[in-house]
């Protein structure tokens, strides 16, 4: 027998290896008919898995949030049961689920186009419709390639010969189509529903190497609703417009190009907001009590095998080696990824008390790390970046104290440039790590206790747990933003370390005379600027608040009658703190109008030979319907006002 406890707490017993199914109809043949999966012991199964052992279960209807992943697993079946059945001879691949949707990868000689999308979308709606079951079967591995070589589904042969040998080999079947599949999915077709679309198409090479076959990568996505899908869709649709590439090139602020992949080049405007966000991030940590340092960019190899990157991190570091013919010119030198060994650096140049510590320090250091060419996304994803970085040296005692100063500081910032929504999450030691478990055991305790504190300091902070992803060197705390049309954004980070400074033999002396070592705490607010402007010019549709506008405001003539009172306006304004552009062109109004309006500036100062008499503006707000006519004065000190940052606003 084999006892199974419900959700309620309820706790029954049961033949030997019975299936949720049995359970569920035993309990109501409603719930076995509402019910398209089990969770067992946390884990999602199939309904019809028998339960081997004592368990807690639960049964999940498809309207469940942890249903969704399923939805979209089974459409991604259906899509590739499509395809098939429209183009024969294809080969399907692999079909993940993934962020928002799923894909499927598949091999044919002639690749797939957006056209083909409606087509393979009406096909899936017919399989669908016909709702037959979803069942699992056990094949033995020779039987798999077997029948899979007899396909000539060459692909899904190299996929079995890859899967360990303990493992059982599954294949899902919904009527005649099947596929080779770890699952779990749902009881029959049809409950994925018809809320599902087929988003683009892209090349994908075998298993993501260049010189394996390409193949075609068809994306979709599916909701348990269809106004869960509608939403979506027009969050996709809002995106789009907001592309900050897009708008970058509109605006005037950034470009790539290929002799630079994955660096940015920034233009005057950019470089303007880039500046804005470094001013701002200096006053703040300067006011917290950060001393700003600055750390070379080419260290010796020898630094990084201490700190562990070079044999945890080599892949995505840049590697340097002088020309020169003597044997000094011949050390290898990595072009630094991270600030934090160059921070130890500073931190050991000089005997350190228990007294100095917490000792802060900060910098603005630019990094490079390797990403695929494939990954690179704007300023989103790129291979050179600047970050807000800081390492606060101090006592075991002072972390929780430490890391909470952090949080404050973080969620202050975070609000001061309109992110209200945020989600704290905890990440826990990887498989791959340095460092003691005892070490690792008191750093995740200490972080748990603070997590506990901020979850209850505020209902507009949520937190949570990222099992196994923190740093290969320590525990971290990862701040989560939701912008503006939904989504979210992983941007700051507090990590404990109990490790590095170790490595590196950072000490200080304590009250006792001894030598200790400290703990280091890695801190990054923005993150990387490039990313964090990314998601601003998202976040505000290139519509930046006057304080951070690159150009807060235009002195625009409607006669050149009005050119010299024109100029002093414009020097009058700069004088008051803004950052403001002349346009003293030979063209209608109307037309400078739009032309600024399409350039995002708050705001619009129309001046002509009426307003140079009575010395006033015609000021045009961004946004906002209409004009008002002001004395040149009060126009002046009201754009200053709301001109200054937030943090130079508080008392």
């Amino acid at each position: 027998m084999v006892a199974v406890t419900f959700p309620d707490g309820a706790r029954r017993e049961f033949p030997d290896n019975i299936t949720g199914l049995e359970i569920a109809r035993g309990i109501s043949p409603s719930l076995a008919k509402r019910t398209v999966a089990m969770v067992v012991d946390g884990a999602l199964a199939d309904l019809d898995a028998s339960i081997e052992r004592d368990a807690r279960i639960e049964f999940i209807n498809r309207d469940d949030p942890r249903a969704l992943e399923l939805i979209r697993h089974d459409c991604a079946h259906v899509l590739a049961e499509a395809v098939q059945a429209l183009w024969p001879g294809t080969q399907v691949t692999i079909g993940p689920v993934i962020d928002n949707g799923f894909y499927y990868d598949f091999y044919r000689e002639q690749p797939f186009t957006l056209e083909d999308l409606p087509v393979i979308e009406k096909k899936m709606r017919e399989i669908i419709a016909r709702d037959r079951p979803l069942t699992r079967e056990v094949w033995s591995r020779e039987e798999t390639k077997r029948v899979f070589n007899g396909m000539g589904e060459t692909f899904k042969v190299e996929l079995v010969e890859a899967i360990p040998g303990t493992e059982p080999i599954k294949i899902y079947k919904q009527g005649d189509w099947f596929d080779l599949c770890r699952g779990p999915h749902m009881t029959s077709v049809g409950k994925v529903g018809t809320a599902f679309k087929l988003m683009k198409v892209a090349g994908a090479y075998w298993r993501g190497n260049s010189s394996n076959p390409m193949l075609t990568r068809i994306y979709g996505t599916a909701f348990a609703k269809q106004e869960e899908l509608d939403a979506y869709l027009k969050q996709i649709e809002e995106a789009e417009k907001r592309d900050h590439r897009k708008l970058g090139r509109e605006l005037d602020l950034f470009h790539f190009q290929e002799e630079g992949p994955g660096v940015v080049f920034w233009h005057p405007k950019g470089w303007t907001l880039f500046q804005n966000l470094i001013a701002y991030m200096r006053r703040r940590q300067n006011a917290a009590g950060y001393m700003e340092v600055n750390a070379p960019q080419l260290l010796d190899k020898s630094l990084w095998e201490t700190s562990g990157h070079w044999e945890w991190y080599r892949e995505n570091m840049f590697g340097a080696q002088s020309a020169g013919d003597e044997a000094e010119d011949k050390r290898w030198f990595a072009v630094k990824p991270m600030n934090c060994p160059g921070h130890v650096q500073i931190y050991k140049h000089g005997l350190r008390s228990y007294r100095e510590l917490p000792y802060r320090i900060a910098e603005f250091g630019t990094v490079h790390r390797y990403e695929p060419s494939g990954a690179l996304h704007g300023l989103l994803r790129v291979r050179a970046f600047t970050q807000d970085d800081a390492h606060v040296f101090c006592t075991e005692e002072q972390i929780a104290d430490e890391c909470l100063k952090i949080n404050d500081l973080i969620l202050s910032i975070y609000k001061d440039f309109g992110f209200e929504e945020i989600v704290v999450k905890l990440s826990t030691r990887p498989d791959k790590r340095v460092g003691a478990d005892e070490l690792w055991d008191r750093a995740e305790t200490a972080m748990a206790g603070v997590l506990e504190q901020i979850a209850a300091s505020s209902n507009r902070i949520k937190t949570g747990i990222n099992p196994g992803e923190g740093a290969f060197y320590g525990p971290k705390f990862e701040y989560v933003l939701r912008d503006a049309i939904g989504r979210d954004w992983q941007c700051g980070t507090t990590q404990v370390d109990f490790n590095l400074p170790g490595r590196f033999g950072a000490f200080y002396i304590d009250a006792d005379g001894a030598k200790k070592t400290p703990v280091m705490i890695h801190r990054a607010i923005f993150g990387s600027l490039e990313r964090f402007l990314g998601i601003l010019i998202e976040n505000h549709a290139g519509h930046f608040p006057l304080w951070l506008a690159p150009v807060q405001a235009v002195v625009a003539t409607i006669t050149s009658d009005a050119d010299d009172y024109a100029r002093e306006v414009t020097e009058l304004a700069r004088r008051a703190g803004l950052r403001v552009d002349l346009d003293l062109r030979n063209e209608k109004i109307n037309y400078k109008v739009r032309e600024h309006s399409l350039a995002k500036v708050p705001a619009l100062l129309v001046v002509g030979k009426k307003e140079a008499e009575t010395r006033a503006v015609s000021v045009r707000r961004l946004g906002k319907e209409g004009q008002s006519v002001m004395a040149i004065e009060a126009a002046l000190d009201a754009l200053a006002g709301e001109a200054i940052a937030p943090d130079l606003r508080r008392p």
